[in-house]
């Protein structure tokens, strides 16, 4: 079958599905196109790395760009995409307007990956050591990020808590949005054979990219607060640190003697996941969902977490495993869980129902219907947003660089 429409997406860096959790997202945005027969061709700025997928070899075209460059105006111009997906809203910012003078008719969608404007205010509470208010969400992040959502078509949003912090805190209408999880196929959601035993398990497991900040801070505090604790009471425990790009501040905390163990990449993360009794997450700030416990899950790994690592992930059902806030109380749930085999055997069960919500035909056939009745209605679709247009318009902007312009030419004189 002749593939029937074309979508560019301009990634701000190559899938690494090895490393994180938005390499593996955007594989299955990728997959979710392809099986509705779209041609797809993607765009960086970026260069491929040492494990960045080589989507040349998926059947994907791959054009590097420059930034800041007109070269982009004649590639974008002849490519003629139909759709053009911008992987994170500084892609955006950088080059969708280009993509605007260039490819008028362009559906233009965003995939936010996670509400960067969300993680930063909770980032700035922490480190200022005190609750998160609504206020936190007035940071310059968020208002960058939110502007780029107005200006796209249709922006793709990964958690239902981020859906309902767009409508009713920042006022985005419902029609720019669209709820798309992590998209699990049928094979992932088959039950898990030869599923290891409690006894056949060892040791406790963190796994994280440490190019994230909340993974980074989540580890600091199990080192100074949460693992201590544990360890009095399972002196033969140990705790696994996993996560590409290791930092020195992270690889200094290794100590054999107090069984933190920091392991560094997972070249077989899945293998690693499920050889450990629980998985631990901590984080005290973040946005999206996890892919770490999203990955526990599927090695039927009962993990104890914090509510804002659960944010999104958690179905109707009890959490396979514990979440806690608190560190005494997650120290304690996770030494219970550790030692309790009916208990760990009942939230190992809970694994695969909590997976259900994220099975991609749940999503991608609304999702290409949305698109397909976007393309053929964008005038109307456009009429609708009216922030969005006002966005696009640099006569708002026009007197601040006038006025700095000004000023910047007086001091020379």
């Amino acid at each position: 079958m002749v593939p029937s429409r074309k979508l560019l997406i301009l990634a701000k860096v190559l899938p690494e599905p090895a490393s994180s959790a938005a390499g593996s997202r955007m594989l299955q945005v990728i997959d979710v196109f392809r099986e509705g027969v779209w041609k797809v061709e993607m765009a960086s700025v970026a260069k491929p790395g040492a494990y960045s997928v080589d989507v040349k070899k998926l059947g994907i075209p791959f054009h590097a760009v420059e930034l800041n460059e007109p070269s982009f105006d004649t590639f974008i111009a002849e490519a003629k995409p139909e759709v053009v997906l911008f992987d994170r809203f500084m892609t955006e910012e950088q080059f969708g307007w280009r993509v605007r003078e260039h490819c008028p008719q362009a559906l233009l969608l965003l995939d936010t990956e996670d509400l960067h404007g969300l993680r930063g205010g909770r980032e700035n509470a922490v480190k200022e050591n005190r609750p998160f208010v609504a206020a936190d969400l007035f940071n310059p992040t968020a208002f960058r990020e939110i502007a780029s959502i107005l200006r796209c078509d249709v922006s793709l949003i990964i958690s239902e808590f981020e859906m309902k912090l767009l409508k009713d805190f920042f006022c985005v209408q419902a029609s720019q949005l669209f709820y798309l999880p992590f998209l699990l196929g049928p094979a992932e959601l088959q039950p898990i054979e030869k599923s290891l035993s409690l006894h056949e398990r060892r040791h406790f497991i963190s796994i994280g990219n440490f190019l994230h900040e909340p993974n980074l801070d989540a580890v600091k505090y199990l080192h100074k607060t949460i693992w201590p604790g544990i360890r009095k009471q399972l002196p033969e425990a140990e705790l696994h640190v996993y996560g590409a790009y290791l930092p020195p501040s992270i690889a200094q905390l290794h100590s054999e003697a107090n069984g933190f163990i920091v392991k560094g990449r997972a070249h077989e993360a899945r293998e690693v996941v499920r050889a450990a009794r629980l998985l631990l997450a901590p984080l005290r700030f973040g946005a999206g969902l996890k892919g770490k416990l999203l990955e526990a899950m599927l090695c039927a790994t009962p993990s104890i977490c914090s509510s804002i690592a659960a944010e999104g992930m958690k179905a109707d059902g009890p959490w396979p495993g514990s979440i806690a806030d608190d560190a005494e109380v997650f120290i304690r749930e996770a030494v219970e869980l550790y030692q309790n085999e009916n208990k760990w055997m009942q939230a190992s069960e809970r694994c695969g129902p909590t997976l259900l919500p994220f099975e991609r035909e749940n999503f991608s056939g609304a999702f290409l219907s949305l698109i397909e009745t976007c393309i053929n209605n964008l005038k109307e679709h456009r009429s609708k947003n009216f922030t969005g247009a006002l966005l696009q318009q640099q006569q708002f902007n026009s007197s601040k660089y006038m006025s700095l312009w000004i000023e910047a030419k007086n001091k020379l004189y």
